[in-house]
C-alpha cells in the first residue's frame, strides 16, 4: 500500500433536514440499518481497516451523537475519538474539514460521511488507501456505479477512464460519489475559510487532472428515504442470513 491513513473525519454535522424525518427521529448517522447505526458501522471500518485517530463533527441533535461517540469509545478505548464542535456555525463539508485540520496529522487521512451505507466482503477503505497515490493526486474517491446504487435516481456524478482518473459528462454519468475519500492537509489547506463544500476542491482537482477513483467492491445503497432504508434492511438481512 502507498499509504495506511491512522487517521480520519467523519462528516455527521448534517443540518437535519433529510426528507420526511419525523420530529422524534435520530440524526440520521444514528439511524440503525441492518441493526448497527451508519455511524457505528462506519467507525468500526475504519478502525479495522488501521485507523487510530477519528475527528467527528456535530450540528443537528449533536448530544445525541456525542453520546453515541462516548459509548463506541469505552468500547474501544485504544481509539482516539476527536469531537469538532459545530453547533454554532455551518461550515459545509470542505470548511468543517479544514476546522479540524490540526487533528488530522501530516500524512494523508480518510474523509467519510457518516449517513452512508455499503456491503462488502473485502475492505474498500483499504482499496482506497492502495490506490491513492500523493504525488499524482490531490483526492481518491470510493464511487458507486448508478446503474447498480439501490435507492438512487440521481444523474451521477462521475465518470473514470482506465487509470482511474475521473471527469464530468453531459447527462447521466456511470458512477456516483459513494461518500468515502482519500485526501490531504495541503489539499484542505487549499480552501477558502468559512463555509465550503468539498466539491470545490473536487472540482480544482478536476481541472488539473489530479482527482482519481475507483468503483466499490460490494453493493452501496441510499438510505434517504423511508423506502430506501427498507430496502438496505430487507438487503443486508438477506445477505447476512445467507452468511450465517
Amino acid at each position: 500500500m502507498r499509504v495506511k491513513p491512522t487517521h480520519a473525519m467523519v462528516l455527521a454535522a448534517g443540518l437535519g433536514t433529510r426528507m420526511r424525518a419525523a420530529p422524534n427521529d435520530p440524526p440520521k448517522p444514528l439511524t440503525s440499518v441492518g441493526g448497527e447505526t451508519l455511524l457505528g458501522r462506519m467507525l468500526n471500518r475504519l478502525r479495522d481497516a488501521g485507523v487510530t485517530t477519528i475527528v467527528v463533527n456535530v450540528h443537528h441533535l449533536a448530544d445525541q451523537i456525542e453520546q453515541f461517540l462516548e459509548e463506541w469509545h469505552c468500547h474501544n478505548p485504544n481509539m482516539t475519538i476527536h469531537v469538532s464542535d459545530e453547533r454554532n456555525e455551518i461550515l459545509e463539508t470542505g470548511g468543517g474539514v479544514k476546522k479540524a485540520l490540526s487533528l488530522l496529522g501530516e500524512m494523508p487521512f480518510y474523509i467519510c460521511n457518516a449517513d452512508i451505507l455499503w456491503h462488502e466482503e473485502r475492505s474498500n477503505l483499504n482499496a482506497l488507501a492502495y490506490q491513492f497515490d500523493a504525488a499524482r493526486m490531490d483526492a481518491c474517491l470510493l464511487l458507486a456505479p448508478r446503474h447498480t446504487a439501490m435507492g438512487y435516481e440521481g444523474a451521477g456524478d462521475y465518470a473514470c477512464d482506465p487509470n482511474r482518473y475521473l471527469s464530468r459528462v453531459a447527462g447521466k454519468a456511470p458512477y456516483i460519489f459513494a461518500g468515502v475519500q482519500i485526501t490531504t492537509k495541503q489539499s484542505i489547506e487549499k480552501l477558502p475559510n468559512g463555509p465550503v463544500s468539498l466539491t470545490k476542491m473536487f472540482n480544482d482537482a478536476l481541472s488539473q487532472e489530479r482527482l482519481s477513483g475507483i468503483p466499490i467492491d460490494g453493493q452501496w445503497m441510499h438510505v434517504g428515504t423511508p423506502e430506501g432504508r427498507a430496502e438496505a434492511d430487507m438487503f443486508l438481512a438477506k445477505v447476512l442470513g445467507q452468511r450465517s
